[in-house]
């Protein structure tokens, strides 16, 4: 594993543990519960088979594929290079009883040769923290595509939330290998008298 692209992302997963095995709370939730219900609307709506293989890059402590599997999706993976990240993930997944999601220590930088063939891929908020690397952040934003085109099937849907990119800068970053095929509402916010999208959520499909 290459070291995380900061060490606090880890400390925090940690904290969160503890507080998990203290008192059963999963910590924070990426968007808040709403950007959940998006995604899961969005599959529903296009009527993605619940047997279809899903990757929820970045997964944290777990809590989205946790939502897919309660809404019936079976064949679910879950990735974080963050150790800790990934023990939450298993704690909270024993604590639904949802034994089926796949858990992965994985650097998606880096991809094992494992993780391939997914029919959809989910990122909330993964790409943003690879973004703010402060050590040749746009070599990794080119890493990140590459790495998205090796695990998902041509024809696949992405599926991403971000609160650093506009729909138009997504558009531009993952112009190599995806066109964009709708964005999904979020909340918007007014400051100053503009309005403006605090996150832009978008779908790709893979060429």
């Amino acid at each position: 594993l290459s070291p995380s692209p900061d060490s606090s992302w880890d400390a925090a997963y940690e904290r969160e543990l503890q507080t998990f095995q203290d008192i059963g709370d999963v910590g924070e939730i990426w968007f808040g519960e709403e950007s959940m219900v998006r995604i899961i609307r969005w599959l529903e709506k296009q009527k993605v088979p619940l047997d279809s293989s899903l990757l929820d890059i970045g997964t944290g402590n777990g809590v989205l594929l946790v939502e897919l599997a309660k809404s019936g999706y079976t064949n679910l993976t879950g990735i974080d290079y963050s150790p800790s990240a990934i023990e939450l993930s298993e704690k909270v997944r024993e604590k639904e009883g949802m034994s089926d999601i796949k858990l992965k220590v994985e650097d998606f930088l880096a991809p094992s040769a494992e993780l391939s063939g997914f029919e959809i891929c989910i990122d909330k908020g993964t790409f943003d923290a690879i973004s703010l690397n402060p050590d040749n952040a746009a070599g990794k934003r080119k890493q990140y595509v590459r790495s998205l085109c090796s695990v998902l099937k041509p024809g696949g849907f992405f599926l991403i939330t971000s609160c650093n990119w506009t729909k138009e800068e997504l558009s531009n970053e993952f112009r190599e290998g995806f066109e964009i095929l709708e964005e999904l509402p979020t909340p918007k916010f007014c400051f100053g008298g503009r309005i403006g999208n605090s996150v832009t959520a978008l779908v790709f499909q893979r060429k």
